[in-house]
């Protein structure tokens, strides 16, 4: 009797020992993540939290700023909008030129994020969304901002990324971190401040810091010193991390999705909820990476004499923003 009163407090207290440290582990990962019970039976056995949309559509701004304290650290050189088809969950993502000019700001769209940040800490998201409206004619319902220097964070916390190169280049003028005011030794031409970087065609494993000069490159010989090339680069990059991010096997190591939840919240911001975000990822798993189409309109436009814009280089629509706003609408439908 004694023996089976005392296997039976065992269990019991087995039990409560289990379950306290279910308990705390569950707390410590609400704390870190933000996420709710409620939330995580929505996103386990439903469709998830409910997303703002337009015609059957929720679009995603995606804004990359290079971050820092130097100037221009909150420019975003990569402007994106990812557009996710609720019936079927397909994705269609826009790349956005950061040269093109805003006939609202007076200046060009990648300055809006900049303007609102100036204004007040807060307002560059939605200062940047209305903007973008403007060119793209969708209504942008999230925005979405990645600061690149905490970039490679996230890249080097999943293992690195696997990402194919179309065409080898050589950016000779790379510039190297932390030499930005170097005087190299009285040099005119600074060259220390720089550094030579190569890519081979073909299928590349990157590390965080590979990814980021990856996308960073903007000196490279021919068409891949373009900024075209870089919004490709971008897309390619941003596509292979989501593809790392939903591997199956990252939700059985909650020791790295708390890491990971950190680096993306000192790397990004956004004016969702994390259930909206989660939402959003959870439809990305449903895609494969070849069934994302892409959208370039570059072809849609034209660099006007630059006394017109005095002496910036600037893009601006060849036949007008509603021949752009058609030109995306046509290339997204269902061919």
């Amino acid at each position: 009797m004694k023996i089976r009163t005392w296997l039976v407090l065992s269990i019991a207290a087995i039990g409560i020992i289990v379950g306290w440290k279910i308990f705390v582990w569950g707390q410590r990962f609400k704390k870190e993540t933000g996420l709710t019970a409620p939330t995580m039976v929505q996103l386990l056995f439903n469709g998830g939290a409910p997303l703002a949309s337009s015609d059957g559509r929720t679009n995603v701004l995606i804004l990359g700023i290079s971050g820092g304290t130097h100037p221009g650290a909150d420019l975003t050189d990569t402007m994106l909008v990812m557009s996710i088809r609720q019936k079927d969950h397909r994705v269609t993502l826009i790349s956005i030129p950061r040269d093109m000019w805003s006939e609202v700001l007076q200046d060009k769209v990648n300055s809006a994020y900049h303007y609102g940040e100036e204004r007040e800490k807060g307002a560059g998201i939605p200062l940047a969304k209305a903007s973008i409206d403007d060119v793209v004619g969708l209504p942008v319902h999230y925005g979405f901002v990645i600061d690149f220097s905490g970039f490679k964070t996230i890249i080097d916390l999943v293992g690195g990324i696997d990402v194919f190169v179309p065409s080898a280049f050589t950016d000779p003028d790379f510039p190297v971190e932390g030499k930005e005011n170097d005087v190299c030794g009285g040099d005119p031409q600074f060259r220390c401040r720089y550094e030579p970087l190569h890519f081979d065609r073909g299928l590349e494993h990157m590390d965080g810091t590979r990814a980021l000069q990856y996308v960073r490159s903007r000196h490279a010989e021919d068409s891949e010193g373009s900024d075209f090339a870089r919004s490709r680069r971008q897309q390619d990059v941003l596509v292979a991390l989501q593809q790392k991010l939903l591997q199956p096997k990252l939700i059985f190591q909650p020791g790295l999705v708390a890491k990971l939840f950190r680096a993306f919240d000192e790397a990004t911001d956004m004016d969702m909820t994390i259930g909206e975000l989660l939402t959003v990822g959870k439809l990305l798993a449903k895609n494969k990476q070849e069934n994302i189409k892409k959208i370039f309109f570059e072809d849609q436009l034209v660099t006007p004499p630059l006394w017109q814009y005095n002496g910036r280089y600037v893009l601006v629509p060849r036949e007008g923003f509603d021949a752009i706003h058609e030109f995306i609408k046509e290339a997204m439908r269902d061919k």
